[in-house]
């Protein structure tokens, strides 16, 4: 799994900073930042984080770039609805040969790991058999069509993937680009960091909050799980029943960027 943060808003905290005074003074546009210090845009973004003032936060957004995770967990992350997603296709992109993420437990038993290399191997050969029958079909009839075999095949190929790809399984390895602005972030960090989460998006999702804490450390200072973020365990009775643990976690984390 590799997590990059390739982009996001310059001086997120001071922006965040500028966007919240215009809401608490009578500063106009051009003197909003005006005295912003770095010692008075900590102390506002504390102040703002503390209170819950969201709003402002979704002025800043983060982008990463996100590889060898399986469609499994790409699956999960596409659930958050306020963000933009750009994700390799397997309607365009042909998958022979895919690489696969294989889940720690299983790798763990070596019985387990067999079968799971077995079945993914039986998969990848479905997928390269469908792919050819259905390209030599689809070539046939574009050249019935009248067109030259060089584009018929090159066209096929690519309708041939649209069908084939419904074999893949959702240990099919996948690259995606996600954009996310803070306060999304903030509820992903929520439900994603928990130890209740999926292991690999909560992997995915621990890397990614680590690399925010590195832009903009006072922003995220108290991201995390419910339990890190709230100081409470929304899971009730299915709790992981670690929250001592889980905390200290995030505040070591949070200590390395502070």
């Amino acid at each position: 799994m590799k997590v990059k943060l390739i982009s996001h808003t310059p001086d997120a905290e001071k922006l965040v900073a500028t966007a919240a005074k215009l809401c608490y003074s009578s500063s106009d546009i051009e003197s909003l930042m005006d005295g912003l210090t770095e010692e008075k845009t900590e102390s506002f973004i504390d102040m703002l984080v503390s209170i819950g003032h969201e709003s402002i936060m979704e002025h800043v957004s983060f982008t990463f770039g996100i590889e060898g995770i399986s469609r499994a967990c790409s699956h999960q992350l596409v659930r958050h609805r306020i963000a933009s997603y750009s994700q390799k296709s397997q309607r365009y992109v042909n998958e022979n040969g895919f690489e696969f993420i294989t889940p720690p437990a299983i790798g763990a038993i070596p019985e387990a790991k067999t079968e799971y290399d077995r079945i993914i191997g039986e998969i990848t050969e479905s997928y390269e058999k469908l792919a050819a029958l259905l390209t030599e079909k689809h070539t046939s009839e574009l050249i019935a069509q009248g067109m030259d075999e060089k584009t018929a095949r090159s066209k096929a190929s690519k309708l041939a993937n649209e069908d084939a790809r419904f074999v893949l399984p959702n240990a099919c390895e996948t690259k995606i680009v996600v954009t996310m602005n803070i306060r999304s972030l903030f509820n992903f960090f929520r439900h994603r960091c928990c130890n209740r989460a999926q292991w690999e998006i909560r992997a995915v999702a621990n890397e990614m909050l680590r690399q925010c804490l590195e832009v903009a450390p006072h922003i995220f200072a108290h991201a995390g799980p419910s339990c890190v973020a709230t100081g409470k365990c929304p899971e009730g009775k299915m709790t992981c029943g670690k929250i001592s643990e889980v905390k200290e976690y995030f505040a070591s984390m949070k200590k390395e960027n502070s």
